[in-house]
C-alpha cells in the first residue's frame, strides 16, 4: 500500500491510532463491565499516550519483524496481496498485543505478571478480529483513496 516513506508515516501513524482507539473502547467497556458512550469519550484521553507508543514500536520495530515471520509462511512473490495482507496483519497483531497489553498494564494498573496475562488474554482475539475485519479494511481502504494514483485528465480533441 504505502509507496514512499511519508506515505508509510502516514498509513502507520493512522493505522496505529485507530488500533489503539478500538482497543482501548474494549478495555474500558471490559473494566467497567457496560457498552457505554462513555467508554468511547473515555478513549480519547488515552490516545495522547497509548498512540504514539503504538506507532514508534510499530514503525521502528514491530513492521519489519512481522514481515520477515510472514514471510517465512507465505512466498510475497506468489502469494495474493489478500493473504500477503491478512498473514502481515496477524503478525503484527500477534507481537503488539503482548506488547501493548504489557505498555497499558504498567501505566494504568496494578503492575503484575497476573494482570498482564489476563489483558493479553483477553485483547489477542479482539485485537487480530478487529485488525482483520474493521480496522485493517477501513483504514486500506480510506489510504488507497486519499492516495489514490492522480489519472491525468486528457483533453479530447
Amino acid at each position: 500500500m504505502p509507496k514512499t516513506i511519508f506515505q508509510e508515516i502516514i498509513f502507520t501513524a493512522v493505522m496505529a491510532t485507530a488500533m489503539v482507539y478500538g482497543m482501548v473502547v474494549y478495555n474500558i467497556m471490559l473494566a467497567t463491565g457496560q457498552v457505554s458512550g462513555t467508554a468511547f469519550l473515555a478513549a480519547v484521553h488515552e490516545l495522547p499516550i497509548m498512540a504514539p507508543i503504538a506507532f514508534i514500536l510499530e514503525f521502528l520495530v514491530v513492521g519489519k519483524l512481522a514481515k520477515m515471520i510472514a514471510f517465512r509462511f507465505v512466498d510475497p512473490r506468489s502469494a495474493s496481496p489478500l493473504k500477503i495482507t491478512c498473514t502481515i496483519s496477524f503478525c503484527i497483531c500477534m507481537i503488539m498485543c503482548p506488547l501493548m497489553s504489557l505498555i497499558a498494564t504498567v501505566l494504568f494498573n496494578e503492575p503484575s505478571l497476573a494482570t498482564w496475562l489476563r489483558a493479553w488474554g483477553l485483547n489477542i482475539a479482539v485485537a487480530i478480529s478487529y485488525q482483520l475485519l474493521v480496522c485493517g479494511p477501513a483504514v486500506r481502504f480510506a489510504f488507497s483513496r486519499v492516495f489514490a494514483p492522480k489519472k491525468s485528465m486528457e483533453l479530447s480533441k
